[in-house]
């Protein structure tokens, strides 16, 4: 009878998205309103002063290949070196503390990145900014900006930081490089074990990611982790800890990516795993719920957590002391009498961000049954063998497609320990080997300690970014050596051929794109390339007069065009920009969301970034060469500002899905419509504006935390009381204003006074200091971008500049 009740509520759920989707006509990519149960939980640190360990180095593109194929000749690395990006460590001479990068997580739990800052700071030969010298107008602001910012670039010319702030990242790898036995470099162990210590909290447990309150799947992995480098059980905070997962019920209250790394590590029975059948695979490829189907990071994740899981693999517990223990001191109960099977779906009310959905429930269930039963029938069996060699050859593809690095850090550990298992779990493997070498692409080191990045940098993305920061300030010709940088690495970074086999391994094309991060990453996205685009075509643009680049060496039209075909193959059939391929399911996929603690992680959706990147790009292509697929560009941007307006917000907004968050989401939403040809005084235009000009704070700021991500729904404490300064930040004060000056919007009171504060933000020094986080992903977890800090305050300076100053000393 309560399994009746199970089904009813799966059949009721199924109902309620027929009704939204074809009677209420909610856009799928629609990103929702407010949750109904608001989060409001924050993280809490104790006060307290840590210095940075000293002695580490930091080595960028070829200085980093060669430091890494001098520690492993045998497997020389490949791909394009631009963009590589490693730190690597050297026993100091002193003191191994660096007593100028200080930690406090009470202050602020997001690093500042100040040793790879003082590292370029120091390495810097050319003009200082005086810091003696206080900016009166915005173009003088702009202009010590870029002067700071500057030092920070990297000889390959792209801007390096910390894309740190995920808690769940590094475990997964920690696990890997213990489960294989691989040794331990020069001070990485350290390093690791200082991050996890500086970031825990004072209840003693750890966040999803930096800033957010304590989660039970931050604090299983990072205790487990620290378990795993070394820690003593017995130490005070590792009692904390403890107690605070024995609150929560112990580790069978964790989400299900914690489960899974604990079972890979033999201290959670696989029968209290979720069935992740690598039979779906070999399903026919149009087939309506074919893993091909899903978002592209979705896939690569539950592509190898399958191989994983199809294998059983699990360590000799008994001969590990470690693991052994770990089956005590994680669970409330006694391990041997636990029946797993009733805690497969089990998951602590702290942490469920996405609920499993009843239908998703039921579908479980079914699997559970199949790999109970399934195993007696030689076809299952011969199944799943055809399904685990499929996956094996898919990991291996996207492999050697990423030349290793894999798209993201989850992936990337989880195909380290499938390519091992299917290695013979032999260390010699040369494709566990080539693993290896890049690890350290998604390392990072700053004041807090060494985290893993959640990609292997946003080199391209941050870019450009200050490209187009620079050039609309029309300050190229004061930095021509910066632009001159920055576009060779574009160059650089652009994918110039399509994946071999790319359609049987589920690829979009490539040829054109630009990457996140780096060409050696092989991953093009909608945006990035748009971004790129434009960053070039800015240069373009300017070059007749600034001459920065020599008329030989500007891309050629046949490459702006290769990105163009790229961005129009991205166009969903809503009109909108998804980011890594089209997307292939349907909406109803998310009643099948795995995760527990994401959101809308199924399909590739459209998104307002990715869609306003995408227009504004064309829009700036079809101005320099009009006659290249000129009816297939406009016809385009025309769908896609269809589009932006149909996922507008009742109350003028966008949400943003990639930065935090409306004041993102809503730059995002008028660029894209003001240069498609909206007129400034449309509906949409006026909403969105009034919408900006309500938030300003009093000091002249905007500021939003993570929550307004998490909760969809504009913060009334801002940035909250221990960031930014008076709820306001520097980064969203960018934002609003870029808004409300490409919407034409004529207050000038309110611009000055949120020109004011950002001037009144910036440091003697050109830089301003760093506040909250200001990246997100699948809706719950924030992620660092550092350099925010520093290209966006300067766009927002150089656009006011350009639009009024200039403006003003021409009608002199």
């Amino acid at each position: 009878m309560i399994y009746v009740i199970h089904i009813f509520r799966a059949l009721l759920e199924l109902f309620q998205y027929f009704v939204k989707s074809v009677i209420l006509k909610i856009p799928v990519s629609y990103p929702g309103d407010p949750i109904p149960n608001q989060q409001s939980r924050i993280g809490k640190w104790a006060n307290r002063k840590i210095k940075a360990m000293a002695g580490w180095k930091f080595a960028e593109a070829e200085d980093s290949h060669e430091y890494t194929n001098k520690a492993n000749p045998k497997y020389p690395l490949t791909g394009e070196p631009a963009g590589r990006q490693t730190w690597h460590y050297e026993e100091p001479q002193g003191s191994k503390e660096d007593d100028s990068a200080i930690f406090n997580p009470d202050v602020n739990p997001n690093s500042g990145d100040k040793l790879f800052r003082n590292i370029q700071l120091a390495k810097w030969k050319g003009k200082v900014p005086d810091e003696k010298e206080v900016p009166k107008t915005a173009r003088e602001a702009a202009s010590k900006g870029i002067s700071f910012f500057q030092m920070l670039q990297c000889n390959d010319g792209h801007f390096a930081g910390d894309y740190g702030g995920p808690m769940f990242l590094m475990p997964g790898l920690i696990a890997v490089l213990y489960i294989t036995k691989t040794p331990w470099p020069p001070g990485r162990r350290e390093a690791m074990a200082t991050y996890l210590r500086n970031h825990q909290q004072e209840d003693g447990g750890w966040g999803t990611h930096i800033e957010c309150a304590s989660t039970m799947f931050g604090t299983i992995l990072n205790y487990t982790a620290l378990r795993l480098l070394g820690e003593d059980p017995e130490e005070p905070h590792m009692k904390k800890g403890r107690e605070f997962i024995h609150k929560y019920g112990g580790a069978l209250y964790a989400p299900s990516w914690a489960k899974f790394w604990l079972a890979a590590l033999g201290v959670y029975d696989w029968d209290g795993i979720n069935s992740v059948p690598v039979e779906m695979w070999l399903l026919p490829r149009w087939f309506i719920f074919h893993p091909g189907r899903l978002w592209c990071h979705c896939r690569m994740v539950y592509l190898p957590m399958g191989y994983v899981y199809c294998s059983r693999f699990t360590p000799d517990v008994k001969a590990d002391p470690v693991l052994t223990a770990l089956r005590k001191e994680l669970y409330v109960q006694n391990y041997d009498t636990i029946d797993w099977d009733n805690f497969r779906q089990t998951c602590a009310d702290i942490d469920e961000y996405s609920p499993l959905n009843p239908v998703m429930k039921v579908a479980q269930d079914f699997l559970a049954l199949y790999e109970r039963y399934g195993k007696q029938f030689s076809v299952c069996r011969k199944l799943r063998e055809m399904g685990l060699k499929f996956s094996a050859e898919y990991i291996h593809a996207e492999d050697i497609q990423t030349n290793y690095i894999d798209i993201g850090p989850v992936n990337k550990a989880l195909n380290m320990l499938s390519v091992w298992i299917a290695g013979g779990k032999d260390n010699n493997n040369p494709d566990f080997q080539r693993h290896l070498q890049r690890v350290e692409d998604y390392l990072w080191v700053a004041e807090d300690g060494m985290k893993m990045q959640g990609y292997n940098g946003s080199q391209c993305w941050d870019t450009a970014f200050t490209t187009q920061a620079i050039i609309e300030a029309n300050l190229q010709d004061e930095f021509p050596e910066c632009i001159q940088k920055a576009y060779s690495y574009f160059d650089r970074s652009q994918i110039k051929d399509d994946e071999e086999n790319r359609e049987h391994w589920y690829r979009h094309i490539s040829k054109g794109g630009w990457p996140f991060s780096s060409a050696a990453h092989g991953w093009p996205i909608s945006d990035c390339t748009a971004e790129g685009l434009k960053s070039v075509l800015a240069v373009h643009k300017v070059n007749p007069t600034s001459q920065l680049i020599p008329t030989e060496k500007l891309l050629s039209r046949e490459r702006l065009s290769d990105a163009v075909d790229v961005l129009l193959s991205y166009q969903n059939e809503d009109g909108g920009w998804a980011t890594y391929e089209n997307n292939r399911g349907y909406g109803w996929y998310e009643l099948l969301n795995p995760s527990e603690v994401f959101g809308d992680i199924m399909i590739d959706y459209s998104y307002v970034e990715c869609s306003s990147a995408s227009m504004t790009a064309m829009i700036a292509f079809h101005e320099q060469i009009p006659d290249y697929r000129r009816d297939d560009v406009l016809a385009s941007i025309a769908r896609g500002r269809e589009f932006l307006k149909s996922i507008q917000r009742t109350d003028g907004s966008w949400y943003g899905s990639w930065g935090n968050c409306f004041t993102y989401g809503t730059w995002f939403g008028v660029e894209g419509l003001i240069a498609a040809g909206e007129p400034a005084s449309s509906p949409a235009i006026q909403r969105a504006v009034d919408f900006v000009v309500s938030h300003q704070n009093p000091n002249g700021g905007w500021g939003e935390n993570y929550l307004a991500c998490v909760n969809k729904v504009y913060p009334a404490e801002g940035t909250g009381k221990q960031l930014g300064e008076e709820q306001s930040g520097v980064v969203q004060t960018a934002w609003a204003l870029l808004t409300l000056m490409r919407a034409g919007y004529t207050n000038r009171a309110v611009l000055d006074r949120g020109i004011q504060f950002l001037m009144k933000r910036q440091l003697p020094s050109g830089d301003w200091d760093q506040e909250g986080i200001t990246g997100v992903f699948n809706r719950s977890c924030g992620i660092t971008y550092t350099a925010y800090r520093n290209c966006f305050p300067i766009w927002a300076l150089g656009r006011y500049t350009s639009m009024y100053e200039t403006k003003k000393a021409g009608d002199a």
